[in-house]
């Protein structure tokens, strides 16, 4: 059996949540709302304490669609360089909405922006540059290895911005996990962005789906993107019935991932002389030692059942998720430990 630990969004439905796709109730959404939408939209809103939501087939089209309804045409955008929004988004800010990406630069070392990042990259007004009108943030941030903004810090950030005249979007795709691992309410992550992205397809074992949060009239100009892009859906009641039933059924056993995670990075550390970026929450990321390429840690973890993920040239990445129990994870483990061992000794060869 092949245990995949490449990313949390190669997990399956459950059968409970076919059943419950199955029967759910529907409705033309384009035309006059699917009830199953509009309970989600609803429910979820309310959990992150705003106004309203619009359901998305995608995270990368609802960041998209909170660009396209925050940021005017022509301005900046300031973003941290490893974002999501920058590597994986296909320049979408730049050719849907004429916005351009500003990468924020670290100081001190650090993973992720914080308040005094975003300060020093604020521009002053010049007639010769863009205005900057938003900022886009990560939580968890995937590129650093799942780590979490806190509540502090991430309500530093927002005051910033707000300072400096400019609105927020939280690309929260993993907030479900940031939440888990610290007990902040998600309400609380939310209320330091103008609109938040939330995935159902990571973490809470949905096969599609995502949703943005915000004030009305933000959602109603999301909601016009969302059709731009082609997003409109029908009877999509049955896909939003799998996070209905996630929220019910999935996103308490979170901190499973986090502690499954947690015991790989500590039984693969120090393997081949590999080092391993301790997790915050799902994801373990792997650094390598000279000589040894992701692309042959791979290949070898591949050959003997267990897929990880390159997240570089000399970066791997696993991620734990609802399909792999703590067992599986230790298979992971005896596996991915062998193939940098084995690959270290032969670039030493």
């Amino acid at each position: 059996m092949t245990i995949d630990l490449r990313s949390d969004t190669v997990t399956k439905p459950t059968l409970a949540m076919r059943r419950a796709m199955a029967e759910a109730e529907v409705g033309d959404d384009v035309l006059d709302g699917d009830p199953t939408v509009r309970r989600l939209e609803g429910r979820v809103a309310e959990m992150l304490g705003k106004e309203a939501a619009v359901f998305f087939p995608t995270g990368t089209m609802a960041n998209q669609a909170a660009v396209g309804a925050l940021a005017p045409l022509g301005t900046v955008a300031l973003v941290d360089g490893d974002s999501h929004i920058v590597h994986s988004e296909m320049a979408g800010a730049a050719a849907n909405s004429g916005v351009q990406l500003w990468p924020v630069a670290l100081g001190g070392g650090r993973r992720i922006m914080d308040a005094e990042d975003l300060d020093r990259s604020m521009r002053l007004a010049s007639s010769h540059g863009s205005d900057v009108s938003l900022v886009c943030l990560e939580n968890t941030h995937n590129g650093a290895g799942g780590k979490i903004t806190t509540l502090d810090a991430l309500r530093a950030l927002w005051d910033t911005a707000v300072a400096h005249g400019v609105r927020v979007h939280l690309d929260g795709a993993r907030l479900w996990n940031a939440s888990a691992a610290t007990g902040t309410p998600l309400s609380a992550f939310a209320g330091c962005a103008h609109s938040v992205m939330l995935s159902f397809a990571k973490g809470l074992g949905c096969p599609v789906g995502a949703i943005l949060v915000g004030d009305g009239p933000t959602m109603s100009r999301a909601r016009g993107v969302r059709k731009r892009l082609g997003g409109g859906m029908r009877q999509s009641g049955v896909i939003a019935a799998a996070p209905l039933y996630a929220l019910d059924a999935h996103l308490a056993r979170l901190p499973d991932d986090h502690a499954n995670a947690r015991l790989f990075a500590e039984a693969v550390d120090g393997a081949g002389d590999a080092r391993v970026v301790t997790p915050d929450t799902n994801i373990v990321m792997i650094d390598l030692p000279a000589g040894v390429t992701s692309e042959r840690v791979v290949a070898h973890a591949r050959a003997n059942g267990v897929l990880i993920s390159a997240w570089n040239a000399g970066r791997v990445r696993a991620v734990a998720h609802l399909d792999v129990d703590t067992q599986a994870v230790l298979t992971g483990v005896t596996v991915v430990r062998a193939a940098l061992e084995a690959c270290a000794s032969t670039a030493e060869a």
